[in-house]
């Protein structure tokens, strides 16, 4: 048992997709790259929004900083223009610029056009300070690893202490990669909406699962191997979805995943680079001009809750299931990390003052 759903919890009513994960949405994939040998705990992972040409076809999409201590790459161009058009890369602070790199000579490869007869072209890359478990001066990660991350993706993606989450430290506790999704029902038809979290962030007497303060008791137990620092990481959240939305209303769906992240237990640090970066497959915009007026589909604003919820419960589940999916880990200079997963029996069975159980 690695996700929230194996212990009997579900958060929210509305329904998971097949997998429950973001790759749920037809035609949105994922892919890491993984290095994890003693004080080197890092990463890359990858996010292809569709498994056409992305440059050519750019899905509709916006991006929203909710605390801006983070070095993310691609959001200017991507709040300007409503699009995004190359796959999403997720990393180490100190491998944006590898990333970014790689990523513009992966784009060149599949479009001779960038660059000599048409413009640039916009890479987007972000990331997480996993300088805990990760020696990140090391510069460990190189553009092969970025072509794995881009060239080895799949739907039923591995979870936690992978790709970009490889190093990366949630809620005192080892962190990581997490996904959940949800179905949304209208009468104009059913569509997905899914997320995919990196977490490296919040306190471990914060954290709370399904609405219930489990932090205080954990911190109790785990081992204090583990550093129960002051909230300074980050979170990078990718949202995907079918449905019919312009570049504003995805925006305003991105607002949506701070309740999610806020039910968890975060209070948005100081230190926390909190960026959500969001892109519906729905409505897709060609590169070139056929000199017609381009017609895009959206909701009518007043059907949106249901998707701000679907967004919300989403959201808190992905960054649980990153904790769940993870390993405990041993890094640089001996930091140890333990797993979430390795107490859940302790608080399915924990009874609190009422007598009811903590989960």
């Amino acid at each position: 048992m690695n996700r929230l759903q194996d212990y009997g919890i579900k958060i929210g009513s509305l329904p998971t997709g097949t997998l429950n994960k973001i790759t749920d949405l037809e035609g949105v994939t994922v892919g890491h790259s993984t290095l994890s040998n003693g004080s080197i705990q890092t990463g890359v992972t990858s996010i292809f929004p569709h498994q056409g040409n992305i440059f050519k076809n750019k899905v509709v999409a916006s991006t929203y900083v909710l605390n801006g201590f983070g070095k993310t790459v691609g959001t200017i161009q991507i709040n300007e223009l409503g699009t995004i058009e190359t796959p999403i890369l997720l990393t180490n602070t100190f491998s944006v610029g590898t990333c970014s790199t790689a990523l513009l000579k992966y784009m060149l490869e599949q479009n001779h056009d960038i660059g000599a007869t048409t413009g640039t072209v916009n890479a987007v890359v972000a990331e997480c300070n996993d300088m805990f478990l990760n020696d990140i001066r090391s510069f460990a990660v190189q553009e092969a690893h970025v072509f794995e991350a881009l060239q080895n993706t799949s739907i039923n993606f591995a979870e936690g202490n992978v790709g970009a989450g490889t190093g990366m430290k949630c809620f005192g506790l080892k962190g990581g990669i997490g996904s959940s999704s949800r179905l949304i029902e209208y009468e104009h038809g059913t569509y997905t909406l899914g997320v995919l979290a990196l977490t490296n962030f919040g306190q471990l007497e914060h954290l709370q699962i399904d609405g219930k303060k489990v932090g205080l008791d954990l911190k109790q137990v785990v081992e204090q191997s583990t550093s129960f620092s002051r909230d300074k990481g980050s979170v990078i959240i990718v949202l995907a979805t079918d449905l019919p939305a312009s570049s504003r209303q995805i925006h305003r769906l991105l607002k949506r995943i701070t309740v999610g992240l806020s039910r968890t237990g975060s209070y948005i640090g100081h230190g926390s680079g909190d960026v959500f970066i969001g892109f519906s497959t729905r409505n897709q915009i060609n590169h070139y001009s056929n000199k017609q007026l381009h017609q895009i589909i959206n909701i009518h604003e007043e059907d949106l809750d249901q998707a701000f919820i679907a967004v919300a419960d989403a959201t808190e589940e992905a960054i649980i299931n990153s904790m769940l999916a993870a390993s405990a880990t041993t890094g640089k200079n001996g930091n140890h990390l333990h797993s979430l997963k390795n107490y859940m029996q302790m608080l399915t069975k924990k009874e609190n003052s009422d007598g009811n159980s903590l989960l």
